[in-house]
């Protein structure tokens, strides 16, 4: 029986369609393709509905796509609802020889590599969690832009000759931004400015005053206001994702929370992590599947029967990017599994690898909390209760604050202690 198959070489303006027709799929399922129809079709959505109808009347079962830069996303949702099997090619995994690139030549070798099983295909999630994804990713973009504007607000102050970063650990706290507000309004005394600061800094009045003694021009106090008021509305545009995300992640708030367990998470990375890979991960078969995925699993590069590099394969960059900042934190908390773990890698691995190891287990941990509905139990030496129990305040109320109902329950409660004892 033939089988029909359809491949698109995806462009900003116009797509090349290829329907491949296999002689027998049943017999022969990596047959080559005896008959190739072609077709150009534009990206509006008119095009993109007669594209859908053009391959329903062909009877086409199964459509691979190019993952060219954003340009597949519309093509995809429109054939999302009527064709069973969609599939997203990496590009470089279907380069074409130099000298010999041709649009229907790239469509038609797109085929004939997926019958041949020699394409490396993409996980696309089903669209409720591409939304969470687009949430997420955004986010962490509105953050990168917040810790970009500090930079230039650092830089900023210091041509103003003012070295308000080198006495306070944090610029853009609650004394930072006072003091910076008042600067931007053209206050320049700096003990009127050393006034607003906290009685809690670390330093003295009288060094916070001579810090803040420069010579500010008025251009970059007009500057300043304008980082002042980007801040404020790149603040406002963090908060207010962050509840559309713990809205979109309500029906799975249970899950949310076992993977906050996890030490080096919290409540948003683990958001971030599940919006990558799923609720319940159900996707990937096992962890190594998912490590794989990720790209934190060990590389191979062997030769003659040696293994030249263990360099890890690239893999999905804002899964790793979450992975190794949990691992980060993992490794600094006392009395953790991670943490001994680290020390006993870091004099074979060094500080990179062996946090690159961590991360590889913590990636594991996850898929398993995930795909087994279990909650995380610490199996290493918790030598503070008492740092253990605000931990788990700490938590909690990050977790309050982002919406979620959350009731602190011991999994192994201490027996009662008796009256007089």
């Amino acid at each position: 029986m033939p089988y029909r198959i359809a491949a698109i070489d995806i462009h900003k303006k116009v797509l090349m369609v290829v329907i491949a027709t296999v002689a027998d799929q049943v017999n022969d399922p990596a047959g080559e393709a005896i008959e190739f129809e072609c077709r150009r079709f534009g990206t509006g959505a008119s095009e993109r509905k007669h594209l859908a109808s053009w391959l329903l009347e062909h009877g086409v079962m199964e459509v691979v796509m190019e993952s060219t830069a954003q340009y597949w996303k519309p093509v995809w949702m429109d054939l999302e609802p009527h064709i069973a099997k969609l599939h997203l090619a990496q590009a470089h995994s279907n380069r074409a020889p130099k000298g010999r690139k041709n649009d229907f030549k790239d469509a038609k070798r797109l085929a004939r590599r997926l019958l041949a099983d020699e394409l490396i295909l993409s996980f696309v999630p089903d669209p409720e969690q591409r939304i969470w994804r687009t949430m997420t990713r955004g986010k962490h973009q509105l953050v990168r832009e917040r810790v970009r504007l500090q930079s230039q607000m650092e830089a900023l102050l210091e041509e103003m000759r003012i070295k308000l970063s080198s006495v306070i650990s944090d610029l853009l706290g609650v004394s930072g931004r006072r003091i910076l507000t008042a600067l931007s309004k053209g206050e320049t005394d700096p003990v009127k400015l050393a006034a607003l600061g906290d009685e809690r800094l670390k330093c003295s009045k009288q060094a916070l005053a001579d810090a803040l003694t420069g010579s500010p021009e008025p251009t970059h106090l007009e500057l300043l206001k304008l980082y002042l008021e980007r801040l404020a509305l790149l603040d406002q545009q963090i908060s207010r994702l962050d509840q559309m995300i713990a809205t979109a992640l309500k029906p799975h708030e249970d899950a949310v929370i076992r993977v906050a367990q996890i030490p080096g998470f919290g409540a948003d990375s683990s958001a971030q992590i599940i919006a990558e890979m799923g609720a319940d991960a159900a996707v990937f078969d096992s962890a190594g599947e998912f490590s794989s995925w990720a790209g934190t699993c060990p590389g191979s590069e062997e030769s003659a029967e040696q293994n030249h590099s263990s360099r890890s394969p690239k893999g999905n960059r804002f899964v790793r990017r979450i992975l190794t900042q949990a691992a980060q934190a993992a490794v600094k908390k006392k009395g953790c599994h991670f943490q001994n773990v680290f020390h006993r890698l870091i004099p074979r691995l060094g500080y990179n690898g062996a946090v690159w190891a961590v991360a590889h287990r913590l990636g594991r941990v996850v898929w398993i909390i995930l795909h087994e509905g279990v909650s995380y139990i610490e199996q290493g030496a918790e030598s503070n209760p008492k740092a253990k129990k605000r931990r788990a305040q700490k938590l909690a109320r990050a977790l309050r604050n982002l919406g979620y109902q959350v009731t602190l329950t011991p999994i192994n409660p201490e027996p009662a202690v008796e009256a007089g004892r």
